[in-house]
């Protein structure tokens, strides 16, 4: 297997991927030149799949990259690579759920922008990142895209998994599957320390304790209130002493993914409102303002919705992250009393998980480890979060 080159090595221990998605973009650049490849060489739609922080975006990111590159293989260093992997290609759409959901005139609108020949590239290329999101609604209107697909055009479907609960079986059947596996922690380790200059002790903490996630290694190694509130989540299941543990303890949970998603969003959203207003005359002055002022506003308290539903969405998302801690901490209690030999999945805590397997019968652990799979399960149906994690801590101090 080759050693991954120009945009391909942005995919951290994905060396099966990075060989199916090359091959296909050399395919693609045989088709484009006239020449002859194989039927299955190349197809029009593509599943990627993965857990959480396999880096399944961004290898729809590169896969477009490459197809959009002048040699075909995915320099890096070429105009059609480097706006890609910027963002600004004129023929690479990018499709990220800013709220709950991808409603189906947002996908209507988007398959009918794809129906258009390229511009600048090669290929029109689509990328729905969190396809698991799509309503039936835009399903439908996505697989009649897939099912008849405009000459020239590429749709990368990115999800959790090929299950009919993420998608549909009718757009999986007409997708070809590349299956991402988690990072090795040697990798992303490596990863933290070559390309973002992270020293290799905290770099190997972070790979170690990310859970395979590389993108929360990386905030994990540069940012010390991402280390405090894990530091906090891993806490709670020692910390549920007394009854009102457990409000204090799910306030905590609460407030750390409300103040994620705040930090997170605080500058994004000012930035929005403010070009928006620039962009429709909202902040000029003068005679025959009127109109543009009104019409900006009510374009700006569209657009604060739009970002409401974001943050409601950022914040479930970090809340999810702390819940796969803490089911981290009960799993690594199973394992130590268990003996299994398994890897801790939070290595620096073994004195409190040791504690912990000492204290609490097997059973006992598996309530609390069902009761945080529970959680994320009730937030998922739309459940209020506090609501949902009250009801967990409650049965995690009881256990």
């Amino acid at each position: 297997m080759t050693t991954p080159i120009g945009v391909w090595t942005e995919l951290v221990g994905q060396e099966p991927a990075v060989e199916t998605l090359s091959t296909a973009a050399a395919a693609a650049a045989k088709i484009v030149a006239g020449e002859p490849v194989a039927p299955a060489a190349m197809t029009h739609a593509w599943l990627l799949t993965g857990p959480p922080g396999s880096g399944r975006s961004v290898a729809a990111r590169t896969f477009a990259a490459a197809l959009q590159c002048s040699t075909g293989t995915g320099c890096g260093a070429c105009p059609g690579c480097r706006t890609t992997m910027a963002g600004t290609h004129a023929d690479v759409r990018l499709v990220v759920p800013e709220g709950l959901s991808i409603s189906v005139a947002e996908m209507r609108a988007l398959v009918q922008a794809a129906a258009r020949r390229p511009t600048t590239g090669e290929w029109q290329v689509v990328i729905i990142e969190d396809a698991d999101r799509l309503t039936e609604g835009a399903s439908n209107a996505l697989l009649k895209a897939v099912e008849e697909p405009p000459a020239r055009t590429v749709f990368l479907l990115c999800a959790p998994s090929d299950h009919p609960e993420d998608v549909s079986v009718t757009i999986r059947s007409r997708c070809r599957l590349v299956p991402l596996r988690t990072p090795p922690a040697e990798a992303i380790a490596q990863v933290l320390i070559s390309r973002d200059g992270v020293e290799p002790e905290r770099a190997n903490w972070a790979a170690a304790v990310c859970n395979g996630h590389v993108g929360r290694a990386r905030r994990l190694a540069t940012d010390e209130a991402a280390r405090q509130r894990r530091a906090t989540v891993l806490r709670i299941p020692l910390g549920l002493r007394r009854p009102d543990d457990v409000f204090t303890s799910a306030d905590q949970l609460i407030s750390a993914a409300e103040a994620d998603a705040g930090e997170e969003s605080k500058g994004r959203d000012e930035q929005e409102r403010s070009e928006l207003r620039t962009a429709m005359g909202g902040d000029g002055t003068g005679k025959g303002v009127a109109g543009a002022k009104r019409a900006a506003e009510a374009a700006v308290k569209q657009l604060e919705k739009r970002q409401k539903s974001r943050a409601t969405r950022t914040q479930r998302d970090t809340l999810d992250i702390a819940l796969v801690d803490l089911a981290g901490f009960y799993r690594d209690v199973l394992v130590t009393a268990s003996r299994s030999g398994a890897t801790l999945t939070h290595p620096d805590h073994a004195e409190q998980i040791n504690s912990a397997a000492a204290a609490w019968s097997l059973e006992s652990t598996m309530r609390r480890l069902e009761a945080v799979l529970e959680c994320r399960e009730a937030i998922g149906l739309n459940v209020k979060p506090r609501i949902a994690v009250e009801a967990m801590v409650t049965t995690l101090r009881q256990g």
